[in-house]
């Protein structure tokens, strides 16, 4: 049977301003418009200056810990609630449109060195040096109502005392089971007080652990000898280990492309891998200048955020060697940790002066409901800096940025000493035998070994 329908678009007739009477119809002939480019390259120009003028990154800063901010977890449950916690013991639950402490858990007597938060985003675990891994029930009523309302005595649903200190954990994304890390890794189900499993590859401490977002049985760590490991939850034994010249301080999966994870490393680099392939990085991002501290991916899986040493937070593309952004104000210490909000639109980071800061993801994104105008006019200037973001003069306007000077000399210095060592080794290769030197990729060099 043959039905026909009568259909139509609705930008075959809407008007584009209120004021027109009636639409205009426009003919797209390139033939028509000999400037058409000449006019384009403008615009991409003066959208490429107006993204500087409008760069207005820092949203606010969340103050209430009395000492550095050690860890933080996002609650999957809730668009604006992070947890974090501190070095004093201290762990709070922040709302981030009021920017104001929702509840507070005490009870370590230590440095709190990890949390994360169930799939279903109902029991917070905590751990830390006091060697107590805890698990707390997430107040839901409470995020939701005013931040005034707020318990400031929340109850540990329980308390599971271990033998030794505990320095990071996290649950799977989908499943029962957490894991945590410290002389080995442990793996726990909420209704027991001991393991369930336990890994050990060496007798140096696991510093960082993270579980696979698309496979919730395998798990990455790293630890204190360098390494970098791969365990699988249903294999008795761990599945596969690298070696490489500077150790790692975290390890963050790309939600989108499950098999590929980014380390954030000691030598001021990030290193994305392929977990099949393990004898080679597959990306190496530059531009901090001093050791990456935390890590963090974007749920969409197209960049991630690196807090540093260096007192900065800078985001990468997930495939890009040099940041794209890069954030920083005069009164932000050591970047302990990162993470990107659960819609992609912020930036958390928390450092050594006691404070959270939120960030915009796009520094010069405008905050609020856009009207459809102004969004399409924003999706044109993207368009159209996107198209012409290799030639010279826009590519140098939206490249640039101000630095602090300590951060520009660290830099300039990195630069100069690895043109020395480059040259340094083209010297070594003539004057050597032909093929005495085998030429090392930088995505190879770094790695010493791969173990399995």
């Amino acid at each position: 049977m043959k039905v026909k329908v009568i259909s139509r678009s609705t930008d075959e007739f809407t008007r584009e301003r209120s004021q027109d009477l009636q639409r205009v119809f426009r003919n797209f002939d390139p033939n028509l418009r000999s400037q058409e480019k000449a006019v384009e390259y403008v615009r991409a120009l003066n959208a490429a200056k107006l993204d500087k003028i409008f760069a207005r990154p820092f949203i606010g800063a969340m103050d209430g810990h009395i000492d550095a901010v050690s860890c933080m977890a996002k609650n999957p449950s809730h668009l604006k609630g992070i947890f974090s916690g501190s070095m004093d013991g201290d762990i709070r639950l922040w709302d981030l449109a009021s920017r104001r402490t929702v509840c507070q858990f005490p009870g370590h007597q230590g440095a709190v060195r990890g949390l994360t938060v169930s799939t279903d985003g109902r029991v917070l675990v905590s751990c830390g040096t006091d060697s107590t891994v805890r698990l707390w029930n997430v107040p839901v009523s409470s995020i939701v109502e005013s931040a005034d309302t707020f318990d400031n005595s929340a109850k540990p649903l329980a308390v599971y005392v271990w033998k030794n200190a505990f320095w990071a954990v996290d649950h799977q994304w989908d499943g029962d089971h957490f894991a945590t890390a410290g002389a080995q890794v442990d793996i726990w189900d909420h209704n027991r007080s001991q393991p369930v499993n336990s890994f050990e590859w060496g007798k140096d401490t696991a510093i960082s652990i993270r579980f696979n977002p698309g496979e919730p049985n395998i798990l990455a760590t790293s630890a204190s000898d360098r390494s970098i490991t791969i365990y699988d939850l249903r294999l008795s034994s761990p599945a596969r280990k690298i070696i490489m010249r500077t150790k790692t301080n975290s390890i963050a999966w790309n939600p989108m492309e499950p098999m590929n994870f980014t380390a954030a490393n000691e030598d001021c680099n990030c290193y994305s891998y392929d977990a099949r392939k393990l004898n080679e990085a597959r990306c190496v991002h530059k531009d901090h200048v001093s050791a990456v501290m935390d890590i963090d991916y974007s749920p969409t899986g197209r960049e991630f955020v690196s807090g540093s040493y260096d007192r900065t937070v800078r985001i990468f593309q997930y495939n890009g060697g040099h940041s794209r952004e890069v954030y920083h104000t005069k009164r932000m210490q050591r970047v302990f940790c990162v993470k990107f909000s659960c819609d992609a639109s912020y930036v958390i980071s928390g450092s050594d002066d006691t404070n959270l800061r939120l960030w915009k993801a796009k520094a010069s994104e405008q905050l609020g409901v856009l009207l459809p105008r102004e969004r399409k006019k924003h999706e044109y200037l993207e368009a159209v800096k996107n198209r012409y973001k290799h030639l010279p003069e826009v590519k140098r306007i939206v490249r640039h940025r101000h630095l602090p000077k300590a951060i520009c000399k660290a830099a300039s210095l990195r630069r100069i000493m690895s043109e020395a060592e480059r040259k340094k080794e083209e010297r070594r290769k003539a004057h050597s035998a032909p093929g005495s030197i085998p030429k090392e990729s930088l995505r190879k060099r770094r790695i010493i070994e791969e173990v399995e």
